[in-house]
């Protein structure tokens, strides 16, 4: 009664009842109570909790996820929410071995939340591939380089590229030359699917038929690093690559003073020191964010997504300012707002077909195609960019008043009791 009531915070019911287990499955009631939609509040049962259907795991596993196979690592999964995030409540799965993540991320989600919520939008899909190609001179590559960018070859390599796929649609070309040598990024549209697959099947034809095309033409290797995947690059940051999402939110100067214990002031002053100048003096591209990485990787591991892919997935601007006060005689507000340019994500294939992960995937409502493909990856986006941009109120919030250590030492060591 006291955690449905709102007395008891829902990551205090462990030192509550000094019982992990039975902490861990009262939750579970909790959040299957308050989700909402009977699908998402169904996935609970889905997400393994005491044990592990070996002979259905590891049938899920061959051939699709792993090979030479000898076990399975447990990574704990946590929830933040219920989150607001554009009028809808989700409870956003975090799969994490760094204790305080989970409940910095979820008093971020309640600042939000309690101001009305995070909005979002999404800027951009498409999934990139960049195939290095050798041509006899540097003419040669100039006149490939001009017929590729050239609007009106685009029907003919959209042509070639949709024979290998149903859902697959290349949206436009961009070529990098080096001399002789031309570096050609394809970015295409994959639907739900995160779609290297896709988009590297599709691009391969397209190469044999530039091939036929441009005689003497020579395929160094299908990706070429100007995808780029799995790397830090600023043609991803500026042109991104997946999807392209930016969130934000107004948080009320009471609300800031009341749950993050500080005021917007303070967060805005340490943004602009520590995620801009900080970074521009470490000369970083796309770390203009406080720990967006974070965030990021503990929802891909529990939704199934290539954690690897957190390399360019997690680049990330937060910005946060002091603004007029959202009502009369209250003290001046916060916004914040986070931009995610390289967001890669899907929710077919891989990883989101084991059980575990697809029943996380479904406690947000989003397992799957939906009825407009590609919603539901794009939906997945704009969860990962919210959720990023709740970690980061949280985080520069602590930093503010420097309660980051006393969190940890509370949340992440055993001998905390």
């Amino acid at each position: 009664e006291r955690l449905a009531g709102g007395q008891l915070p829902i990551h205090k019911l462990e030192a509550e009842l000094g019982d992990p287990v039975r902490a861990m499955k009262l939750r579970r009631e909790h959040v299957k109570a308050t989700v909402g939609a009977p699908d998402c509040a169904a996935a609970l049962d889905s997400l393994p909790a005491e044990g592990l259907d070996a002979p259905g795991f590891y049938n899920q596993v061959d051939g699709a996820c792993c090979e030479n196979v000898v076990g399975f690592v447990p990574i704990p999964v946590g929830t933040v929410g219920p989150y607001t995030i554009d009028g809808k409540a989700y409870y956003v799965p975090m799969a994490t071995t760094e204790g305080a993540l989970v409940a910095s991320t979820h008093r971020g989600a309640r600042a939000i939340t309690d101001s009305g919520g995070a909005t979002t939008v999404l800027l951009g899909d498409g999934m990139t591939r960049a195939p290095a190609l050798a041509l006899p001179s540097l003419q040669d590559a100039a006149r490939l380089k001009a017929w590729l960018e050239d609007p009106q070859s685009l029907t003919h390599l959209q042509e070639a590229f949709s024979s290998t796929s149903r859902f697959g649609r290349l949206l436009g070309v961009k070529v990098g030359l080096a001399g002789r040598y031309a570096h050609v990024r394809f970015k295409c549209f994959t639907g739900d699917a995160m779609g290297m697959n896709m988009v590297s099947k599709g691009v391969n034809k397209v190469v044999e038929d530039i091939m036929q095309r441009f005689p003497g033409t020579e395929l160094l290797g299908l990706s070429g690093n100007f995808c780029t995947d799995k790397k830090p690059s600023a043609i991803n940051w500026v042109d991104g690559r997946g999807k392209s999402v930016s969130a934000e939110a107004v948080i009320p100067g009471p609300i800031v003073e009341k749950v993050l214990k500080t005021t917007p002031a303070a967060i805005a002053r340490l943004n602009m020191h520590k995620n801009l100048i900080g970074s521009a003096l470490a000369g970083s591209i796309g770390g203009q964010n406080a720990h967006s990485s974070n965030i990021l990787t503990a929802i891909y591991l529990a939704a199934g997504q290539d954690p690897a892919q957190n390399v360019e997935s997690s680049t990330c601007l937060t910005l946060c300012e002091e603004v007029a006060p959202t009502k009369p005689g209250e003290s001046p507000a916060l916004y914040i707002s986070c931009t995610m340019p390289s967001v890669e994500v899907g929710t077919v294939g891989g990883g989101t077909n084991l059980a575990a992960q697809a029943a996380c995937l479904r406690l947000m409502g989003i397992k799957g195609s939906g009825e407009v493909p590609g919603a539901n990856a794009q939906q997945l986006a704009r969860v990962v960019c919210a959720s990023v941009m709740a970690g980061e109120l949280s985080l520069l919030a602590a930093l503010t008043v420097n309660h980051l250590v006393k969190a940890h030492m509370a949340l992440g060591r055993r001998d905390r009791k």
